[in-house]
């Protein structure tokens, strides 16, 4: 028995790194992916071209039934999303699932209702486990289990799947045939200066859309992130001010603003800003706005810059065949929102051993 492939509906796909990671187990194919944001949906398809994209709101009735009846028409048995939880805080427990402002995750779970998929998965924020001494989080399981399904969840650290990155996320995996626990982490961290070495020559301002490599690959992390790729794409250093230079050229490599004369230090209360990337651990985690030199520890380990769209998606294990489509401000927000893909790979990894064809399986 078993199941030979895993058809997926990516709800909230964004630019797509959780399709891009599951895709890289060959048994897995996203058929259809729905976010409400076209410039996401853009890079999307430019890189998983075969994947039918649904633009529009999930609560939107039309759109709804349109998600449903491609997905039994595509025969998805597969869906896996993030859907935000604005609700999920002290001050929403008294409405619980109920807060309009988890409607899409009621959404989510009514399309997983009318599709009825073998498996899907649930990605959040690490916060959702805890919150409410684990209120919300029992919430959820109890809905899960009220539609026919196995579930088991923890915190996956996305740095322990060879991602260079400190990045923790909330997985449920929820499966009508059996239990899947989450996938195991093999420790073999791979650091920023195995990620990105290669790309360190660019100053503030310079670089391209797309450009030749100009350095060798210094590490094997670098080999497999290029191994597909011909040119470098969205390897652009940001525009500094020269305020912003002048400062950075004060912070020594590795270091932060306490390098900073009090003058330089401005308003800025938190002790994490201006600081930058060490070359022989993981990097934080990548967030929305990790060009802009003043925010947290985005800047290069030792040039006058922050870290490029390339950089940044290196630091998520995007491959460097994954071409980031829009305006700088939209780029930074597809990379920074992003699964990272060796993280997704892991997940779709274990879920294959467990009820793939190839698994132990047993009725």
């Amino acid at each position: 028995m078993g199941i030979e492939s895993f058809k997926i509906l990516d709800l909230f796909s964004g630019a797509g790194g959780f399709s891009f990671g599951m895709e890289k187990n060959k048994h897995f194919q996203t058929v259809i992916a729905v976010d409400f944001n076209p410039n996401a949906l853009a890079t999307f398809k430019y890189n998983m071209p075969n994947t039918q994209i649904i633009n529009g709101d999930i609560t939107d009735p039309k759109v709804k039934d349109e998600i449903i009846e491609l997905s039994k028409a595509l025969e998805v048995n597969m869906i896996i999303g993030g859907p935000p939880c604005q609700g999920f805080s002290l001050k929403g427990k008294k409405l619980g699932l109920e807060d309009p402002r988890n409607y899409l995750f009621n959404e989510y779970l009514n399309i997983v209702e009318k599709v009825q998929p073998d498996v899907f998965i649930i990605e959040n924020v690490k916060a959702l486990l805890s919150t409410s001494a684990g209120w919300f989080k029992n919430q959820i399981i109890d809905k899960v289990h009220q539609l026919g399904y196995h579930v088991e969840y923890g915190i996956l650290n996305a740095s322990e799947f060879g991602v260079p990155q400190a990045r923790e996320r909330a997985i449920f995996i929820c499966c009508k045939e059996k239990a899947i626990s989450l996938p195991k982490g093999n420790h073999n961290i791979v650091t920023v200066k195995e990620a990105i070495s290669d790309l360190a020559y660019l100053n503030s301002g310079e670089g391209a859309f797309e450009q030749d490599y100009i350095n060798e690959p210094t590490s094997k992390y670098q080999i497999e992130r290029r191994k597909n790729s011909t040119k470098l794409y969205n390897h652009k250093a940001s525009n500094h001010s020269a305020l912003a230079i002048k400062k950075l050229s004060m912070i020594p490599p590795e270091c932060g603003k306490e390098h900073l004369p009090q003058e330089l230090l401005g308003k800025q209360q938190f002790s994490g800003t201006w600081g930058r990337l060490k070359w022989d651990t993981v990097s934080p985690t990548i967030d929305t706005r990790f060009d802009a030199s003043s925010n947290g520890t985005n800047n290069h380990p030792f040039l006058n810059r922050s870290i490029t769209p390339r950089e940044a998606a290196r630091l998520q294990s995007f491959d460097d065949n994954f071409v980031f489509i829009g305006a700088k401000v939209q780029i930074r927000q597809q990379i920074g929102n992003a699964v990272p893909p060796l993280m997704a790979k892991a997940i779709a990894d274990k879920i294959y051993n467990e009820i793939g064809v190839d698994a132990n399986y047993e009725h």
